[in-house]
């Protein structure tokens, strides 16, 4: 295959009344709070069983094994969801599809917790799943919309917040559930988290348009002003072919920057799921309770990896800023995430699975290690979930969507893996071929994207631009090739 041609997209400012920018500061923070908490909703349904697993299974007359699977399928709805969700939006509004989309999750909550028998049971948390990734894909679109490039890593860092702390918090909030009441009430709690989710997205989100879609959306319009009815028809199920999305993955720093997100999701997913299966025959623990509190130390990593690689992510934006004299190449938020990816995870992963497997360090080695690797993970995937975002701005959607398929994949097959593996090779050797296998991605990674990259380039208007506005630029897409 030939490598593509110089190719140039210039995208002009919108008009003013779809200027997001005409947002107030405060609005921008209530929309930011809002679509990171439906994230945290979402993420809260795929962990929330990891911790109840036997008492589901008990309640059901199944085995902890076949949930473990059914939680892989839920994940795996999660990364097909914005093929189904994005489209919807294109034909429908981004506002309207998300709407939707809250109120999808809401309904199938409830069935979950109404559920009679495993069949039903596994239907809801798979429906609810098909909700999943839209939720960030569409979150992080719409940060790429209303925030300005030198803080919107701050912003993506906030929307992971809502993301990780859903899949930390989902186990240790089930665990004190499960201990004092049914697990039933696991899944009530969500309905309401998810209802007041679909409530403010519903009031509170207006119908923001992405700046460089309102271009081809206003030529859409102006060249089908005469499409007869099956042509159009034709035209809005040919949305849903998932072709343009795939078909990123042709290009190496899309393919690469995914598969990496997909190596830290198999890092997460395998901690995560691993933990009542290896913490509580180490130590002892019989109750969910105290196996559930382990969760508050890859919790708090999350949390504090989110808003600490978003401001590092900004603040390396802004250094090769001014390295370049006003130009940035959405690449160089790939350098914020150096350290972690080469020496907190790698070390921090090691550490884990030996430390439990030759039993050393007692009980604060493996926490103190839990919460390097959320940190670490969220540290790293600031700077790859910004990219994802810039990379490419006229497909922005499908370049997220994406990366979200890849890392829910393998989120998937490190649920339904992670325990099998452990009990064939152990938790050390588990862990440790994990960080092997994320290094070497990485390094290949590293070695492509100055070889072939696509780089979104932002100049200024002017010099009397305010400083504060860094973003507000004209935009050229450029795809470079070669040494």
């Amino acid at each position: 295959m030939s490598p593509p041609t110089d190719t140039t997209i210039t995208t002009p400012i919108p008009s003013p009344t779809l200027n997001p920018k005409s947002l107030s500061t405060a609005r921008k923070c209530l929309i930011l709070f809002i679509v990171s908490w439906n994230t945290l909703v979402v993420t809260f349904l795929s962990t929330s069983l990891l911790i109840a697993t036997p008492e589901i299974a008990s309640d059901l007359e199944t085995t902890s094994e076949i949930l473990n699977i059914t939680n892989a399928a839920v994940l795996i709805a999660m990364g097909c969801s914005s093929l189904i969700w994005s489209p919807l939006a294109e034909i429908f509004s981004r506002k309207r599809s998300y709407d939707a989309a809250t109120a999808v999750m809401l309904l199938a909550s409830i069935g979950t917790a109404l559920a009679p028998n495993m069949a039903v049971f596994t239907s809801m948390r798979v429906i609810s799943g098909f909700t999943g990734t839209y939720f960030m894909v569409a979150g992080q679109t719409v940060i790429a919309d209303i925030f300005v490039p030198t803080v919107r890593g701050r912003a993506v860092g906030c929307l992971q917040v809502g993301s990780v702390a859903g899949s930390a918090l989902g186990p240790c909030i089930s665990g004190v559930i499960v201990t004092f009441a049914h697990w039933r009430d696991i899944y009530w709690l969500q309905v309401a988290m998810a209802g007041l989710g679909s409530a403010l997205s519903v009031f509170a989100i207006p119908n923001i348009q992405s700046e460089v879609k309102q271009l081809y959306e206003e030529k859409a319009e102006l060249d089908s002003g005469s499409d007869t009815i099956p042509q159009r028809v034709f035209q809005a199920l040919a949305r849903f072919n998932p072709t343009k999305v795939l078909k990123l993955y042709l290009l190496p720093q899309i393919l690469l920057s995914d598969l990496i997100c997909g190596f830290l999701a198999i890092t997460q997913y395998g901690t995560l799921t691993s933990v009542r299966h290896v913490i509580n025959p180490r130590f002892g623990f019989t109750t969910p309770l105290v196996s559930g509190l382990f969760y508050l130390a890859p919790g708090t990593g999350f949390i504090v990896g989110s808003l600490v690689g978003g401001r590092l992510s900004d603040h390396t934006v802004k250094r090769y800023i001014r390295k370049r004299n006003g130009l940035r190449l959405p690449k160089d938020r790939l350098n914020s995430g150096i350290v972690y990816f080469f020496a907190v995870l790698p070390i921090s992963m090691v550490l884990y699975g030996w430390s439990l497997q030759k039993q050393f360090g007692g009980l604060a080695l493996p926490i103190i290690l839990a919460f390097l690797i959320g940190a670490g993970l969220m540290g790293a995937w600031n700077g790859l979930n910004t990219y994802s975002a810039e990379v490419i701005p006229s497909q922005r959607a499908e370049a997220v969507c994406s990366k979200y398929i890849l890392q829910y994949m393998f989120g998937a097959t490190a649920t339904a893996a992670v325990v099998p593996l452990i009990d064939a090779i152990g938790i050390g050797w588990s862990f440790t071929i994990l960080s092997y296998g994320q290094v070497r991605v990485i390094v290949s990674d590293r070695m492509v994207s100055p070889a072939c990259s696509i780089e979104f380039i932002e100049e200024k208007t002017s010099k009397s631009s305010n400083p504060s506005h860094m973003g507000d630029a004209t935009l050229a897409g450029l795809y470079r090739s070669g040494r």
